[in-house]
C-alpha cells in the first residue's frame, strides 16, 4: 500500500500557484499514492477580495478523480475558515483553521508577512503580542462549535513569522498556558491535527507547526497526526515530509494518519 499522501493542498481555485491537474500529475512523478484537496472555504472580505468558486473547485477535483483512477487517488476536501461565509457540506475531509479575527472593522486576517502581523497586533490587539496569542487560542478552543471537522490547521499559525523577529515569548508560561490550554479544550472534539510544513517550504520557517512543546502535549492527550505540506506550490509537494515522521518518532508517535477515502486509517511512520 502506497502511503505517501497530502491533504493540505492549494491550487489555482484559491491562493495556490498551479492548477489542480498540475498538483496531481506533480504528486505522481513523486510518487505519491494519493493527493488530497482542501480549497479555502469562502469568506467575504475585502482584504482578499474573494469570489466563490466552490462548485467549479468541486467538479474540476472530482472530474480529476475519475480521470486519474487507478493512477493516484484524488479527494476532495476543504480547508475551512471559522469565520467563513458558507458551510463545509458536500466533502471528504473537513480541516479547521483560523486565519482572521472578527474586529469592529470586519473580518480582518492576521496570516501576513512579519510587517503585517505586526501592524495586525497594533491595530486589533491594541499592540499587545500576548494578548494577540489569547485571543487567538480562545477563538482556536471554539472551533468544534463551527461545525464537524476531521483535522485541526497548522495549530500554532501565528507564530508563522516568529524565526525573522522574537516579536512573541513562545516559551514563556504565559503563551504555553493558552496554546496547551487551547489543545485540552480540543481533545475528544477534532480527532486529527497535522504537522504543517508549509511555513518550511516557503522560508518562514526551518520546522515545522506545532513547536515541540505543543506537539507533545497533542501526544500527551491522544490526537492522531497528519504530515501535510499545506501546499500552494507544486514543486514544495513533499518538502519536510521525511523529518517530519522523525519529530513525531521522537516525540513518541509511532503511527500517524492518512485518508483512504472512507475515513482516515493509521499507519506506521
Amino acid at each position: 500500500m502506497n502511503t505517501k499522501q497530502n491533504l493540505h493542498t492549494h491550487s489555482t481555485f484559491c491562493d495556490g500557484r498551479d492548477t489542480p491537474e498540475e498538483m496531481v500529475k506533480e504528486a505522481i512523478s513523486r510518487g505519491f499514492g494519493s493527493l488530497g484537496f482542501s480549497g479555502h472555504s469562502f469568506r467575504q472580505n475585502p482584504e482578499r477580495n474573494k469570489v466563490d468558486r466552490s462548485e467549479d473547485y468541486k467538479k474540476e477535483i472530482l472530474r480529476l478523480k475519475e480521470a486519474y483512477r487507478g493512477v493516484i487517488d484524488i479527494f476532495l476536501g476543504i480547508e475551512y475558515e471559522i469565520l467563513s461565509d458558507c458551510t463545509a457540506e458536500g466533502y471528504e475531509y473537513v480541516i479547521g483553521s483560523a486565519h482572521c479575527f472578527k474586529t469592529e472593522n470586519g473580518v480582518r486576517c492576521f496570516d501576513r508577512d512579519l510587517k503585517g502581523t505586526l501592524d495586525f497586533i497594533d491595530e486589533v490587539s491594541g499592540g499587545d503580542p500576548m494578548r494577540f496569542a489569547r485571543e487567538y487560542y480562545s477563538m482556536l478552543s471554539d472551533l468544534p462549535s463551527y461545525g464537524r471537522f476531521d483535522i485541526i490547521g497548522h495549530f500554532d499559525l501565528i507564530t508563522k513569522n516568529i524565526e525573522e523577529r522574537r516579536f512573541l515569548d513562545v516559551d514563556s508560561k504565559e503563551y504555553l498556558d493558552y496554546a496547551l490550554g487551547a489543545v485540552h479544550a480540543l481533545k475528544g472534539k477534532i480527532p486529527l491535527f497535522e504537522v504543517n510544513t508549509g511555513a518550511v517550504a516557503r522560508g518562514y520557517r526551518t520546522s515545522p507547526y506545532p513547536q515541540l512543546e505543543i506537539l507533545k502535549e497533542f501526544w500527551n492527550c491522544g490526537f492522531g497526526a497528519v504530515i501535510t505540506s499545506d501546499c500552494h506550490d507544486k514543486r514544495y509537494l513533499d518538502t519536510f515530509f521525511d523529518e517530519s515522521r522523525e519529530i513525531l518518532r521522537e516525540v513518541g508517535f509511532k503511527s500517524r494518519y492518512i485518508f483512504d477515502g472512507k475515513g482516515f486509517e493509521e499507519v506506521e511512520i
